[in-house]
């Protein structure tokens, strides 16, 4: 990694370029040395939305009284217009906060597209890098190794199942070790209870990203187009298959996945560690019913967890104090009680590896039957594979949900859909395919 700055290491202008992994090279970034400079002081504001906001909110009162003199101010943006009103700000190199909450897989595009932006927090974050997981770590570093925000909550995933419905069946869910197994058990399961075996989005599921990661790639490796790899095909073909065995129940967004667990229109969920939060919120009469296993692996004793989601913190390079910013984001982000105490208050579920051994971790989960659920996510989390991220995910992505829709919708062949995509992606970013 680069080590950060000049004598004193204070804030400066570097020759790096804050490119993404995989995108194209830019501007100067300011860059944060490795000695932290005076007297922390000054008022800090914060972008964020939802359960992260009124996380920060919380522990900002701590952060002043540990630092007299310091303010705290986390504005409540909403997530709706959160990345129109960041986009805004990156152009125009005004108006955003001294810090930002964003999405992960935000992080390359805006490298990518805002180079020199972000400040290059190198110098004081290096030391972290083993105390996250690789797939989280990746997501915010160039392609040299510069470190442009920390990471904060990570969805490690898993298969969330209904009790009742698989008791019903007469099956047990530690036997779904592969996908196959998977298939075979909704059939039955199917037929003894009525049940589908699980809910997508009918327009935009992101199911099918999360089976990718699970066998160690993204939309790009080694930056070419990767969609039509035989992970890819596998993982669509499955999805095919759910489809074509009318085990699969199409809802209309978020509301719709929360309706249709509510209504028991479907008998599993495979998703992310976050999904617990509404499941214990939203659905808290359903306590009790759910119990939670490792995704079923594509081959016996492979892989059996993926990522879906988490957020980080970036400082942006318009930040008045941005001292103040990095000492907020390692208190908060690098500290393991306050990671856990952010996991058991508002269910941010920590990439910060030390605090998945906070006992919290280890305690059964009433709403689970006394399952401790999280010991779970906590020891799935340091197995999620790492793949590669770049500037052009978005673009890729939005391809790709049309090919996804194409065969589960329209009956096309996956294989057939997946290289059309490969072929535009290919056209669209001026990557090669992979060969």
């Amino acid at each position: 990694m680069l080590a950060g700055a000049a004598a004193g290491g204070a804030l400066l202008l570097t020759g790096a370029a804050g490119c993404a992994t995989g995108g194209a090279a830019g501007t100067d970034a300011k860059q944060i040395g490795a000695t932290p400079t005076g007297t922390l002081a000054g008022k800090l504001t914060i972008w964020s939305w939802d359960v992260a906001a009124k996380a920060m909110q919380r522990l900002g009162k701590t952060f002043e009284q540990r630092h007299p003199g310091t303010t705290v101010d986390v504005l409540d943006i909403g997530y709706e217009n959160a990345y129109d009103k960041i986009t805004v700000g990156l152009g125009a190199g005004s108006g955003l906060p001294d810090v930002l909450t964003v999405e992960g897989h935000k992080v390359p595009g805006y490298l990518g597209t805002f180079p020199g932006a972000l400040v290059d927090l190198t110098g004081r974050a290096q030391g972290l890098k083993d105390k996250y997981p690789e797939a989280t770590w990746r997501a915010v570093t160039d392609t040299k190794g510069r470190v442009y925000a920390l990471p904060w909550d990570s969805g490690p995933c898993a298969l969330f199942y209904r009790r009742d419905h698989f008791q019903q069946a007469g099956i047990d869910p530690a036997t779904l070790a592969t996908w196959d197994d998977y298939l075979t058990a909704g059939t039955a399961l199917k037929a003894a209870t009525g049940k589908k075996l699980l809910i997508l989005d009918a327009k935009k599921d992101t199911t099918f990203g999360m089976l990718l990661q699970q066998q160690g790639q993204a939309w790009f490796v080694d930056g070419k187009v990767a969609v039509a790899t035989p992970a890819a095909e596998r993982a669509l073909t499955l999805l095919k298959q759910l489809v074509d065995r009318d085990l699969v129940d199409f809802e209309d967004g978020w509301d719709g996945l929360v309706s249709g667990t509510h209504d028991g229109k479907a008998a599993t969920a495979p998703t992310a560690a976050w999904w617990d939060g509404t499941l214990t919120g939203d659905l808290a009469d359903l306590k009790g019913r759910f119990g939670v296993v490792p995704l079923p692996a594509f081959t016996p004793g492979g892989c059996r967890t993926s990522n879906s989601g988490g957020s980080v913190l970036c400082v942006p390079a318009q930040s008045a104090n941005p001292e103040l910013a990095w000492a907020f984001l390692d208190f908060l982000l690098a500290d393991r009680a306050n990671q856990a105490s952010m996991m058991q208050h508002e269910g941010l579920f920590p990439a910060y590896l030390p605090a998945l051994d906070d006992p919290y971790f280890q305690q059964p989960a009433p709403y689970y039957a006394d399952q401790p659920v999280m010991k779970l996510f906590a020891e799935l989390a340091r197995t999620v594979p790492a793949v590669e991220r770049t500037a052009d995910d978005t673009k890729a992505g939005d391809i790709v949900t049309t090919a996804v829709n194409q065969v589960l919708h329209n009956g096309a062949d996956p294989g057939t859909a997946l290289r059309s995509a490969a072929r535009q992606i290919a056209t669209a970013t001026g990557r090669p395919p992979v060969s």
